[in-house]
């Protein structure tokens, strides 16, 4: 892959498919943990405790649905964290789906959604490196 002139670029380094995947990135990693973390107070999409292993809600004071609401804020957090500054954000977001993982891994019945935010922890780490890419580049 050839890199574009500098100029053809917003930040005036790098090439237009970096600046674009990064783009992307930052847009989901914004919008998808948002609206995630505004619906553990809503419960529209599903019922957010049944993903909530049992050890976990022994450790967490209060209710199950208590438990979400405070996942909720820390979400909704770090979605705004992300578009604020990514490059600090991305890597909350990984550590948070990583937390995730192991949550829905030692419950047992959610492997299939265990792989699939093992991807978006590998997708929030791309985020990470372009972010610390572009701050390199400027």
């Amino acid at each position: 892959m050839t890199a574009l002139r500098p100029a053809d670029t917003p930040t005036g380094t790098g090439s237009r498919g970096a600046y674009e995947a990064f783009l992307l990135l930052r847009t989901v990693f914004t919008v998808a943990p948002i609206l995630f973390g505004l619906d553990k107070f809503a419960n529209v999409m599903t019922d957010w405790t049944q993903y909530l292993a049992p050890w976990i809600n022994d450790i967490v004071p209060g209710t199950g649905q208590q438990a979400m609401y405070l996942v909720g804020v820390v979400e909704v957090v770090a979605g705004l964290l992300v578009a604020w500054r990514p490059r600090l954000g991305a890597p909350v977001v990984a550590l948070w789906l990583a937390g995730i993982i192991v949550d829905l891994l030692t419950l047992g019945d959610y492997y299939d959604v265990a792989l699939r935010d093992f991807g978006l922890f590998v997708a929030a780490l791309a985020l990470w490196r372009l972010a610390e890419s572009r701050r390199q580049a400027s």
